[in-house]
């Protein structure tokens, strides 16, 4: 009996060729990267007109920002308890999306506003708002090598496991983290001399909400005295916490991010047994509040730096701390310096209210390439500088420059497009201030 449904036995037998299955596109913009940086640049050069492919390595959109289960954008705002909004633009459009979700929350503290966020919910704005704008994704998909000419990019080379696909475009945008477009096109890259740790991190849910959670304080000295005990490497952590609701993301772990295959395949179990004994921590040392805590979801683990291209300006800790307003400025941001090169710990150098620092147009464009730019965590600067400028929020105003900075450019170079026209464009990221959150 076949209970009304329709039977169709007919199938195709099928055997593979030998010949590698191909997919071609060609577009106006190639992006490497789908991460909050990548995505930021992709919309930015769809308003502009543009047509637009992105490619990540992993099977779905949104990079660290949503896999890695970062949970916080960092650097949106100015410091203060309540000081106004340094980027504007796509930012706009990503934190209503989050705020008609019921998805962010805005946490005033004594430094600085960060924007806490639900992961599923930015994954869903990044998958609707790219295919809103018309943009081609190509997910599953590593770069296996670039195509150049002189002094021009003509093509990535991305090998999924349903076969091959070559992006040809106008121009380039190197969002992958990692300098990958960069260092597989043959430009000169930098990696650090001294390591700099990731994170792994998760949510957890089942917190008692019946009692007080403990301050950020009184948190991290519990688990500087704890931490050996329980063989986390990482002897500080926090917990950014929802009101109202029991869940919270856990940022408690330090896990070496190699660039090496077979090394960086060991490092997603290693951070989940760094998750798992944190998770005993508070579970024992705060057990009124945490004492039913399990894990909801692990993160891939979250990498800070590992390599980055050789630009035209190499950014320095000077130039952050002593506020250089850079002729090519098209950014700012007054996050601190956040250095995670020991294991146990990090550096946290905060400034003052007044202070705004500036990310140059220079530090993003490569001397070797003229239709490249990089975004994100793979500019240029000494690994102190990067750490103050590689935080969500900057990382966007670097993508909405990057996508006008390759428009202005067209069939021409990067290096001699008119720097004030670029400025206009991204003016309120340089100029605006006001946007003070809720």
């Amino acid at each position: 009996m076949s209970h009304g449904r329709p039977i169709n036995p007919d199938t195709t037998i099928v055997r593979h060729s030998g010949d590698v299955l191909h997919r071609a596109l060609d577009v106006d913009l190639c992006v490497i990267g789908a991460g909050i940086s990548g995505t930021t640049t992709a919309l930015e050069a769809a308003r502009l007109g543009k047509t637009v492919a992105i490619a990540d390595s992993l099977p779905a959109l949104g990079g660290q920002a949503v896999n890695s289960i970062i949970g916080t954008f960092c650097g949106l705002y100015r410091n203060g308890t309540h000081g106004h909004r340094l980027t504007f633009g796509i930012v706009d459009e990503m934190l209503a999306y989050l705020e008609r979700h019921d998805a962010c929350y805005y946490r005033h503290g004594p430094t600085t506003t960060v924007v806490h966020y639900n992961e599923i919910a930015l994954s869903r704005w990044v998958e609707t708002a790219l295919d809103a704008a018309g943009v081609i994704p190509v997910t599953g998909a590593i770069l296996r090598s670039v195509e150049t000419e002189g002094r021009r990019v003509n093509a990535a080379r991305l090998v999924t496991r349903y076969g091959d696909v070559t992006i040809r475009a106008e121009g380039f945008a190197d969002c992958s983290g990692d300098a990958a477009l960069t260092y597989l096109a043959g430009y000169a890259c930098r990696e650090p001399d001294e390591k700099v740790y990731g994170s792994q991190q998760a949510v957890v849910e089942g917190i008692n909400l019946d009692a007080e959670p403990p301050q950020r304080e009184e948190l991290a000295a519990r688990i500087a005295e704890k931490a050996e005990a329980y063989g986390l490497i990482r002897k500080n952590g926090l917990m950014f916490y929802f009101p109202g609701k029991e869940v919270a993301v856990m940022n408690m772990t330090h896990v070496e991010t190699p660039l090496d295959p077979l090394e960086a395949s060991k490092t997603s179990a290693i951070g989940k047994d760094q998750v798992d004994r944190g998770v005993r921590l508070l579970r024992d040392e705060f057990p009124q509040v945490f004492g039913n805590i399990k894990v909801r979801s692990y993160g891939f683990p979250g990498i800070r730096q590992t390599r980055w291209i050789k630009a035209k300006h190499h950014l320095v800790v000077d130039e952050v701390v002593n506020q250089v307003k850079f002729d090519d400025a098209i950014g700012r941001t007054s996050w601190p310096i956040e250095l995670h090169n020991a294991p146990e710990g990090f550096v946290w150098e905060v400034f003052d209210e007044d202070h705004v620092h500036y990310i140059p147009f220079s530090a993003m464009i490569s001397p070797e390439a003229d239709n490249l730019v990089a975004v994100g965590r793979c500019i240029d600067g000494d690994p102190a500088a990067l750490s103050s400028v590689r935080v969500m929020g900057p990382c966007m105003a670097q993508g909405m420059a990057a996508a006008n900075a390759l428009d202005l450019a067209g069939a021409g170079s990067v290096h001699q497009i008119d720097i004030g026209m670029l400025q206009a464009r991204v003016s309120d990221n340089l100029n605006r201030s006001d946007g003070v959150a809720p």
